[in-house]
């Protein structure tokens, strides 16, 4: 764990829970893509940019959840780097409790308020073009967070950021997080006809072709909306039993966190649903109910 791997010219990776893209920008100046999960991932990236010589100029977020930006910091105050961010991503990594919050729905009680969701604040700016290290180019990846985006670099190397999930993840956790689900498949159609020489998603292998994983993820987006449907149709029911009737079925465990990270995805696919026609409200009791 925290090993450099070379994936394509000055194109690298550190391997961590979160992969941390690292590319050589020239002498011994590098940028990082995403910088992990707390102030121990920074220290321990730091290590390896001091081991091997190089000195950091720049970190370019791929999006604002706590586990991409919780070293940035930490990485920050030690070398002076940049930290850039897209759109209203930038907004969440400069005031992190944004994501405990939206994630619950209103203030989040201190289980939520941790490392894993509320990294610590940077002084983050927005990502543009012009920013850029030369050779590299933003590519939207909206639908699993506000405005996701990753990045080609000049070797042809495409870092995806967490627009994919690996098999053993899915079929381990069976429902990853989305907070658009319309956007995260439009998102994951353009990925399976991306073209390069390698991808280096946060959450699964590196490969040269990423067509068929995509596949997968889109297959179990469409395997949890019909899973959904079908619940609804038995009878009308409201957010709180089609939650637990997922967790259930999916033999998933309910605790604080996986409540708002699953519910979260579960309201989305909601949304979609209803607003695709595959489903309806109805209001009774004063409750609202999911009715297919």
């Amino acid at each position: 764990m925290y090993e450099l791997i070379h994936v394509k010219g000055d194109s690298y990776y550190i391997q961590s829970p979160t992969k941390i893209g690292l590319v050589r920008l020239g002498g011994n100046d590098v940028c990082l893509i995403d910088s992990g999960n707390d102030k121990e991932a920074g220290r321990k990236v730091r290590q390896i940019l001091d081991s091997e010589g190089f000195r950091l100029t720049a970190v370019y977020n791929t999006h604002s959840n706590a586990d991409h930006t919780g070293g940035n910091k930490y990485l920050q105050k030690q070398t002076g780097c940049k930290i850039y961010a897209p759109g209203m991503e930038c907004d969440f990594t400069r005031h992190p409790i944004l994501e405990p919050s939206f994630l619950y729905g209103g203030y989040p009680c201190r289980d939520l308020r941790h490392k894993f969701l509320l990294a610590e604040g940077s002084d983050a700016e927005y990502l543009s073009e012009s920013v850029l290290p030369e050779g590299f180019e933003i590519i939207p990846l909206e639908g699993h967070f506000f405005e996701m985006c990753g990045f080609k670099t000049a070797d042809n190397v495409i870092y995806l950021a967490d627009c994919l999930t690996s098999r053993e993840t899915l079929d381990k956790y069976k429902i990853s997080f989305i907070y658009d689900v319309d956007a995260y498949l439009k998102t994951l159609e353009r990925v399976k006809l991306m073209q390069a020489d390698f991808f280096v998603p946060a959450h699964a292998a590196v490969e040269s072709d990423i067509t068929e994983l995509a596949q997968y993820n889109i297959d179990k987006v469409y395997e949890i909306a019909e899973k959904i449907v079908e619940t609804c149709k038995k009878e009308p029911l409201c957010f709180e039993k089609i939650l637990q009737r997922l967790f259930t079925e999916y033999q998933l465990t309910m605790n604080f966190e996986q409540y708002a990270l699953v519910g979260s995805t579960v309201r989305s696919y909601l949304a979609w649903l209803k607003d695709t026609g595959r489903l309806k409200v109805i209001f009774q009791n004063n409750m609202l109910l999911w009715e297919g």
